[in-house]
Formats: C-alpha cells, sequence, structure tokens
C-alpha cells in the first residue's frame, strides 16, 4: 500500500513519519497527472503546491483551521488529502467531483472558488467571524502571484491590515527565480523575522530617529521609504502586514518550520514562498503555461491528445482572432485587451504582430473595462477579449462607464453558454440576461462562424458600445466569406417561415433548430419556420410581427438562462398581443459539470429534445384551440 493510499483525512497525514513526506509528495503528483491526462484539468498549478499542501495540512487542524484557496486552480492535491482520493478519477467529469474547493463536496472545502482574487476577503470574513464567536481557529488564505494583479486582492489587504486581527497570507509565487544564496538567506531573514527579533531592532531604530532632529527633516518618515525601496516586501509591511520571506516552497522541512512558529503570531502576516509551476512534471515544467488548463494527454511525452475528424473545423476564438488581426491591419485605430487570458481568447497573434496596440491587464476586468473607456473615448476602437464568466465581474463598469457614455467598446465575450467540466464558476450562461437590460448597448451572437466574422465587422461601424457573443469550441464547419460585410442593425435572417409554428433561435442554437425544423416537417408533418435573430438587443420587431403574422405559435431558443434573457426579451415585445410562446433555454439553477453535449442533452438544449419540445407544444395547444 502506498503512503497515500493511507490518508484519508489530514489526521492521517499527522500519523505518517516526516522523512516519508517526500515520497507523498512524489506519490501525489504521480496520482494527479495520470488523473489529468485522462480528465484534463489544470495541472500546472497543483504540481507546485504539493509540498504547501502537506505542510499546511500537517500544521494546521482542518477543517476547524480554515484554509481558503484563491481561484482553485492549485486545489488537487488538497483533495486528495482530503478524502477524496477515491474519487479523484471523477476530476471535473459529470456528477464527479469539482475541478476546484467546493463547500457542498467537502467540509475541509472553506470557501467555494473558481474567480480570481477572492481569497483575502474572504478570509478576513472568516477572521472577523472567528473574533464575533470567539473561537480560536486559524485562518490560512493562499493566493498565487497572478491573482494579486486583481484588484479586489488590494481591497482586501487594505481592510486586513486596518482590522488587524489574527490572518495568514501566504503568496505562491511561481514566476521569482532565486540563487541557493538569496534564497538561503531569505531563509534566514525569515526565521529571525518569526522571532521577533528584525521587529524588536526596527522599533529600536525608529524610537532613535524620532529623536533626532536633523534641519528639521522627519528622518522616521525618510527610513520608512528607503526600507520600502530596498525590500520589496515593505508595501505589505505598511498594508499592516508582517512581510516574511520569500523561502523555497519547495523544501517541505522549512516551510513546516516557518509555519509552525508563525502560526500564533498576532495580527495580519503575509508569508512569501517561491514554488515551480509544474513541478516534478517536465513537460509540464518546460511548458507551464500549456498545462495551466490542458485536456488529455499522453504522460511519457506530455503530448495532447489528437482527435482527427478529417476536415479542420476552427474554433470560434480562432475565426475571432484572424479578424481581428485583418481588421486591425485597415485601421490602425483598433487595440485589443485582454485580463490575463491571451492564450484562451486568442490574442497572442495580435500581441505578436501589434505589440503597441494590445494591453494584458492581468485579472482585472474592471480595469479592462474602464480602461478600454478611456480609449473609446479619444478615438480609438478598442475590442475587449473576455470570457463571459468573467465579464461578470465588469458589470458595473460596462453599465457606468461604457454604456451610459455611449463609448464605442466592443465587448468579445468569448466561452459564452455551456463550457463544460469547469462547471458553475465558469459557465458563460448570464450574459444575455445582464446584457439585455443595459441601454445603449448593442447585443449580437452569431448563428456560426462565419456569422461571427461579419458581426466583428459590422460592431466597429457602429458609434455605440456592442458585445459580441459567441460559444467555446468548433464552429459549425461552413465556408468563410472572402469579403467582409456589415449587418443592418437589429435586422434578423429569415430562414423559412412555417404556417403552424415558427422557432426563433439566436447564436449558436440557432443550428439545432434548424435541424428541428427540418425533422418536424419530415417527420410529423409540421411546417416549422425558422428566423436567426442574431441581435438580441436591439430586436428585429418588424421580422416578429412578420412571423406573427404566419403563425400565432413560437418558440424561442437560447444556451442562456430563461430569467431575463432572449426569450423573455420576445414575451415582453408579445405581451399585449395573443401570441402562444413557448421559451427553450436553461433553468434558474447553476448548471452543473460535464461534458457540454451530456448538459445540453440533460437540458434539452439538442436537436431532438428541440424538436420534441416544439412537437409538444405545437399539438397540445392545437387541441385546446
Amino acid at each position: 500500500m502506498s503512503i497515500l493510499e493511507k490518508i484519508e483525512s489530514p489526521e492521517d497525514l499527522k500519523l505518517i513519519r516526516k522523512d516519508l513526506f517526500p515520497e507523498l509528495a512524489k506519490e501525489i503528483r504521480e496520482e494527479m497527472i495520470k488523473t489529468v491526462s485522462v480528465t484534463g484539468g489544470h495541472l500546472a498549478g497543483s504540481l507546485g503546491v504539493v509540498e504547501l499542501t502537506i505542510a499546511l495540512h500537517y500544521v494546521f487542524n482542518a477543517p476547524q483551521d480554515k484554509i481558503i484557496w484563491d481561484v482553485g486552480h492549485q486545489c488537487y492535491p488538497h483533495k486528495l488529502l482530503t478524502g477524496r482520493r477515491k474519487l479523484f478519477s471523477t476530476l471535473r467529469q459529470f456528477e464527479g467531483i469539482s475541478g476546484f474547493p467546493k463547500r457542498e463536496e467537502s467540509v475541509y472545502d472553506s470557501f467555494g472558488v473558481g474567480h480570481s482574487s477572492t481569497s483575502i476577503s474572504a478570509g478576513l470574513g472568516f477572521a472577523c467571524a472567528r473574533d464575533i464567536k470567539g473561537e480560536e481557529n486559524k485562518v490560512v488564505v493562499v493566493i498565487g502571484d497572478g491573482a494579486m494583479t486583481g484588484g479586489m486582492v488590494f481591497e482586501g489587504l487594505n481592510n486586513a491590515g486596518h482590522i488587524a486581527t489574527d490572518l495568514l497570507v501566504i503568496l505562491n509565487d511561481n514566476e521569482m527565480f532565486i540563487s541557493h544564496k538569496i534564497g538561503a538567506f531569505a531563509g534566514y531573514l525569515a526565521k529571525l523575522m518569526t522571532l521577533g527579533l528584525v521587529k524588536k531592532l526596527e522599533q529600536k531604530a525608529y524610537k532613535l530617529l524620532k529623536r533626532i532632529s536633523f534641519w528639521g527633516i522627519n528622518l522616521v518618515r525618510i527610513a520608512k521609504r528607503f526600507k520600502v525601496l530596498l525590500f520589496p516586501g515593505m508595501l505589505f509591511e505598511e498594508m499592516g502586514f508582517a512581510y516574511i520571506g520569500p523561502i523555497d516552497g519547495h523544501d517541505i522541512y522549512h516551510m513546516i518550520e516557518i509555519i509552525s512558529k508563525i502560526k500564533d503570531l498576532k495580527g495580519p502576516v503575509l508569508l512569501h514562498i517561491i514554488t515551480k509551476k509544474g513541478k516534478g512534471y517536465r513537460p509540464a515544467e518546460e511548458k507551464p503555461t500549456d498545462f495551466h488548463g490542458v485536456g488529455p494527454f499522453d504522460i511519457t511525452t506530455g503530448t495532447k491528445e489528437q482527435k482527427s475528424s478529417g476536415k479542420k473545423i476552427p474554433t470560434y476564438t480562432e475565426v475571432f482572432s484572424s479578424t481581428l488581426l485583418a481588421l486591425a491591419r485597415e485601421n490602425e485605430k483598433i487595440v485589443a485587451i485582454t485580463a490575463a487570458m491571451s492564450d484562451g481568447t486568442g490574442l497572442t497573434l495580435f500581441e505578436k504582430q501589434f505589440p503597441n496596440r494590445f494591453y494584458d491587464v492581468g485579472i482585472a476586468e474592471q480595469h479592462a473595462v474602464t480602461f478600454a473607456a478611456g480609449l473609446a473615448a479619444e478615438g480609438l476602437k478598442p475590442v475587449c477579449a473576455i470570457y463571459s464568466t468573467f465579464l461578470q465581474r465588469s458589470l458595473d463598469q460596462i453599465i457606468h462607464d461604457v454604456c451610459l457614455q455611449k463609448l464605442p467598446v466592443v465587448f468579445a465575450l468569448d466561452r459564452g453558454g455551456i463550457v463544460g467540466d469547469d462547471g458553475p464558476t465558469h459557465q458563460g450562461v448570464f450574459d444575455l440576461s445582464y446584457l439585455r437590460m443595459i441601454p445603449n448597448l448593442i447585443v449580437m451572437a452569431p448563428k456560426d462562424e462565419n456569422e461571427l466574422q461579419h458581426m466583428l465587422y459590422t460592431a466597429f461601424t457602429f458609434d455605440l458600445p456592442c458585445a459580441i457573443r459567441f460559444p467555446r469550441g468548433k464552429g459549425v464547419g461552413v465556408k468563410l466569406d472572402n469579403d467582409l460585410k456589415k449587418l443592418s442593425l437589429g435586422e434578423a435572417e429569415v430562414l423559412t417561415l412555417g404556417k403552424d409554428i415558427n422557432i426563433l433561435a439566436i447564436g449558436n442554437m440557432v443550428e439545432p433548430s434548424l435541424l428541428a425544423a427540418q425533422k418536424l416537417q419530415v417527420e410529423e408533418g409540421i411546417s416549422c419556420g425558422i428566423v436567426n435573430m442574431r441581435f438580441l438587443k436591439p430586436l428585429d420587431e418588424k421580422t416578429l410581427n412578420l412571423v406573427a403574422q404566419k403563425s400565432k405559435k413560437i418558440v424561442t431558443v437560447e444556451e442562456n438562462v430563461l430569467a431575463g434573457g432572449f426569450g423573455s426579451a420576445v414575451a415582453e415585445f408579445f405581451k399585449s398581443e395573443k401570441m402562444l410562446i413557448k421559451s427553450i433555454g436553461l433553468p434558474d439553477l447553476f448548471i452543473e459539470q460535464g461534458k457540454p453535449e451530456i448538459i445540453r442533452q440533460k437540458y434539452g438544449l439538442t436537436t431532438e429534445k428541440i424538436a420534441q419540445e416544439v412537437k409538444d407544444f405545437y399539438k397540445n395547444r392545437k387541441k385546446n384551440e
């Protein structure tokens, strides 16, 4: 039996001899690599925190002590040590365990995450709740250097420094290289600081300087500023945190020693550790970005599985990328902005070709949107390429800074709709609803990849803010037009009109709805029309009235929550008419993880399910006529 197999909870970990911890770390890495090579997942970050996770669960007493992970990309070792080893093969699968910390999954998951930069604010909430209840448990926050680019982090740090309650923040820095000499010296300083010697010397020095008046100069203030220049960690000191480190995040025994000493320090403490992303698996060490979020791969070579399907169909992201490049070559005012997702949003080539017109602002979606507003106010043509789920974080900026001022920012919402294995935190199923309510905003969704390129071209011709929402993955497989054309504002595309019933569909639901309409015509003899609405806002009222003249029965289809979405917009338009409307979409739920085809099957968004819903609706209504 392996060491890992003996651990069902952190209490079991404490019974393991410490000299076996390096072997345990190796086994954890092997288990993660084996599983993620099949399921896909966030591997590189988790490989980098194995020793840290062992140290945390050895020193602290979870779940009484709270361990809060930022984003959660690095939580796999935590799951393996907290009773989920036997379920680990179901990672990110339908009805399996989540790829992120999830409160309903385990008492050891103190706070559910999936988006970045929330941990310090949440951790401070846990710490203050502890104080109010008169309890004595510890609160530990683990945050990566990437998440530190989010403004919410500094809001949390500022408030935590002001409140000054006991809180340990561990900064997992996997971008900095530290030599052995500097690392050893930093470790020595860390030991001194845990013993309080540095703090005592610092206080004595400030006390002495206060007594000295030299030409009226405040020597204490100068000393503090000089200290900040010399020691980057003093930024945290000035915010009220005791800064400790940096230390080697892969030296498990040193970390246990340091964490054991600082866990009882009073007030907020920040421990800075240095780790290597992808640690222990050479392909991930060499290409950590490729293994940040990875699909199934061959363990021996690290190469990703390639599924050959004959004709190569580009993804929506690839079509967006190539179209934006072509437009940028013709228009030097086009600027691209992303929030730490240049690869995922297809902007890597744009960055290479137009480095002076590309901005990666870090994990800071709110800033990205207002930054774009400033560019647009000065006559540029900014496009904000952000995943649908992450754009939610900048709703106020979209409303207040862009749309209120009618600034022509183009929002490219990648991963609109169901995205799959990352689950509820990443499903892009709310955007049609939260964007529809905003005045001055044009909202489009293409039926296929060819229409996407025309929509992007069209968006830059409007003098208003515009959002284009498109799905993850491959397009439909249609031929791409060589020449781009401008779409008329708010104009739908009538594919066919039916005498019995008509389907109004938007975005990636047009194709399955068209197939459903054809199926009904052939198999049931139901004359079913199909309209590609294209625009959620403004709605094509002329076409809606035309459809109503053909049949009083309408079905709307969208890959979005029904509450406040496309179907709601159509129902509101017809509220005074005697129309019979059936809306197909997602229920008032957070949609679980699973392959998109499984989720669509479950919630009735496949061709067969749409056809069945339309058929039942038509026949039931006809009976009652």
